[in-house]
């Protein structure tokens, strides 16, 4: 029965479950790649800082040592997904980190509100925040989202707050820094 649940969540699920959400999924299956590997659904209304950090050095971190004593005892297998998993772990590292290309960009904030690290804002929506683990290539299966532009006039933006303005182009396909985040938060702002 498991094994019937396991291959229904990894081969059916997701396809169904982007195309009933029009591709903005609810859950996300986060993995390492392997089959015998680590492997997590999430919750996307759910996953804050914490609860990734959580994943990132409790839960993965538990699965990382399992598979490191297992390695010391010889088990089959075990290095590959203790390599596997500490890979992952990077990946997540970065993510909560937030450097590009593992950042949030949300075309409509201006610099100052964009997200530094993993901070989501579920209003910006799925897509805007996704992008960090398809970026990283941590997921079971990716939805079908693009960062081309969109359809439609950006409205006329200030290039200090909005320094991917380009003449009415609605750029989705940006990545920022976190030191250029916290710099435009410093910077004093007109009333």
């Amino acid at each position: 029965m498991s094994s019937l649940l396991d291959d229904g969540l990894r081969d059916g699920f997701f396809e169904q479950h982007f195309k009933l959400f029009h591709q903005r999924p609810i859950v996300c299956h986060i993995w390492d790649g392997r089959k015998d590997g680590f492997s997590c659904l999430v919750n996307y209304h759910k996953l804050t800082h914490k609860a990734l950090e959580s994943l990132t050095y409790s839960y993965l971190q538990d699965w990382i040592k399992a598979q490191d004593d297992a390695a010391k005892d010889g088990k089959p297998g075990a290095d590959l997904r203790l390599q596997a998993a500490q890979e992952l772990q990077e990946k997540l590292k970065l993510i909560l980190a937030g450097e590009r290309p593992y950042d949030i960009f949300v075309r409509w904030k201006p610099l100052h509100e964009q997200a530094i690290g993993w901070n989501p804002d579920l209003n910006d929506g799925v897509r805007m925040n996704i992008r960090p683990f398809m970026k990283a290539g941590v997921l079971r299966k990716n939805p079908n989202i693009k960062w081309t532009k969109d359809q439609g006039a950006e409205p006329a933006r200030d290039t200090d707050d909005y320094p991917w303005y380009c003449e009415g182009d609605r750029v989705n396909d940006k990545h920022l820094t976190d030191a250029e985040k916290r710099e435009a938060r410093q910077r004093p702002r007109a009333k």
